[in-house]
């Protein structure tokens, strides 16, 4: 199996009969719930695919450049765009569609509050905590050289920072839809670790032994390769959401307008007595 026939098996497919049931949705009149209509679905996940394509370029051609990962010569075109395979941006923007449709699939059929979500700083301020620290960690594996940890490590240094900012800035709104976020990045990232472990068993692309931990999940499918799909689909869920949610767009005009008053009260005159 090469690369393009494992894209078209494992994502073109499953991407197509998704989109056709957003088409089929919109035709029937089965619209988003209310609180997820600030602007045009399809635009937020084109934003995204937009955005994956650019954060993950440098840092996949890193990997490669490395050798973290590698390729099979005869399960890819060869056409390369800097280190990494055609078939790799491809993936970006297949996995982004398919996360993406599949998320307002399930949005339209799970029932979610309208009420105002909480502030919930707490949780927020707990969740930044622990994921600055694995962060961190992921630093001092790289900067002390530990070859088993360079993988992993990579993948929370790149990942963990805009997901903490997703947090920063929405995790009370994410937790209000918790339902509806927990089962997209659940499902999806089975999905494309069960796939995962089919291409890396035909051979298609191969995780360094050495730059690894050796930990298989089932096996096959090393466990960094599970905190990629973990990692990614919950940056794209998230995103998405918070993009959609009509609690984070009246957060940002709050923001806006706190923003234009204080600039307004920089550009006024002190009043002085006369």
């Amino acid at each position: 199996m090469t690369y393009f026939s494992f894209l078209t098996i494992f994502l073109v497919i499953p991407m197509l009969v998704v989109m056709g049931f957003y088409w089929w949705d919109e035709r029937r009149g089965l619209s988003l719930p209310r609180v997820l209509r600030t602007w045009p679905a399809w635009g937020a996940i084109v934003l995204h695919v937009v955005i994956a394509v650019l954060y993950t370029t440098p840092w996949d051609n890193y990997l490669v450049a490395t050798g973290v990962w590698y390729y099979h010569p005869e399960r890819v075109t060869g056409l390369t765009l800097g280190w990494v395979p055609i078939e790799e941006y491809t993936f970006f923007i297949l996995q982004s569609l398919l996360s993406g449709f599949w998320l307002v699939f399930l949005a339209r059929r799970i029932h979610l509050s309208e009420a105002q979500p909480p502030a919930m700083v707490g949780l927020r301020v707990s969740l930044l905590v622990l994921l600055g620290l694995l962060a961190a960690a992921g630093v001092a594996i790289l900067a002390n050289d530990w070859l088993p940890g360079t993988y992993l490590a990579l993948i929370l240094v790149w990942a963990l920072p805009p997901i903490m900012i997703q947090i920063a800035w929405g995790g009370h709104i994410l937790w209000q839809y918790r339902t509806l976020v927990l089962t997209a990045i659940a499902s999806t990232t089975l999905y494309l670790s069960i796939s995962d472990s089919l291409a890396i068993g035909s051979g298609i692309w191969t995780i360094a032994p050495g730059q690894s931990l050796e930990i298989y999940l089932g096996g096959v499918l090393p466990v960094e390769e599970f905190i990629f799909f973990l990692v990614t689909n919950t940056l794209l869920v998230f995103g998405v959401t918070l993009a959609l949610a009509k609690p984070s767009l009246e957060q940002f005009a709050h923001l806006r307008q706190r923003l234009g008053r204080a600039q307004v009260d920089r550009q006024s005159p002190p009043i002085t007595s006369q």
